[in-house]
């Protein structure tokens, strides 16, 4: 059984702490391809050291609110540890900050996008085909590493999904956000983040869009137990 570790690299916020943590929807997310007791979710921007990479199989990398070119207590960790898990041949798979500090961490570049703050669906294609996808961010991959290819991409993102040729992929979008849990944060920011009517279109998008609970799900266990992203 492949073990992998989460790490989970979202703050706490007083806010949603009756919701369940990134790392936790990213472990029930992915629990649908992968068994449930092979993922450990470790709460690195909690304060938690980063795992022992040989104590693990492969490791996926959380989105957060930090963005690559911001300071935190982990950050550097985070980027070294990136490295010595490539170093060790370690599957790697980043969502949202994880893709973009994989690339930013491997020579590429990720940094404030002019498209804007994105939030709510985005149309993504990937691999002759297109799905609906919660997204919520700001900074986008803008170069690409040495060794990536473009998997996939939306129309606003040209480095949406990313592969590497040395057994690591990563997405821009948040595949474990279900609707109810996206829809309920947005809600909460209304007012505040974001004006009540740009709210209400985004929840508008979300309640339109048509997101698998189960999105990306197998392609991310396939990379994550040494695969490719198609099969």
């Amino acid at each position: 059984m492949t073990r992998t570790a989460i790490l989970d690299l979202t703050s706490y916020n007083s806010q949603f702490d009756d919701l369940a943590t990134a790392g936790e929807t990213i472990r029930v997310w992915l629990a649908r391809a992968m068994p449930a007791d092979s993922l450990t979710v470790v709460p690195v921007a909690a304060g938690a050291a980063l795992p022992e990479i040989a104590g693990f199989d492969s490791f996926l990398i959380s989105g957060s609110e930090k963005g690559v070119y911001d300071e935190a207590p982990w950050m550097k960790a985070a980027r070294d540890f990136l490295l010595a898990a490539r170093q060790a041949g370690k599957p790697l798979f980043g969502i949202c900050f994880g893709h973009q500090l994989m690339a930013d961490t491997f020579g590429g570049k990720a940094e404030l996008s002019d498209a804007g703050e994105r939030v709510g669906v985005e149309r993504y294609a990937f691999g002759g085909g297109e799905f609906d996808a919660h997204v919520w961010h700001r900074d986008q991959v803008t170069r690409l590493p040495p060794g990536a290819r473009v998997a996939g991409q939306a129309g606003y993102c040209p480095y949406g999904i990313l592969e590497y040729e040395f057994g690591a992929a990563s997405i821009q979008f948040h595949p474990e956000m279900e609707r109810a849990y996206i829809d309920e944060m947005v809600s909460r920011y209304s007012g505040n983040h974001f004006s009540g009517e740009r709210a209400a279109g985004i929840r508008a998008s979300i309640a339109s869009g048509d997101v698998a609970p189960d999105l990306f799900a197998m392609q991310a266990a396939r990379v994550l137990t040494g695969g490719r992203l198609d099969p």
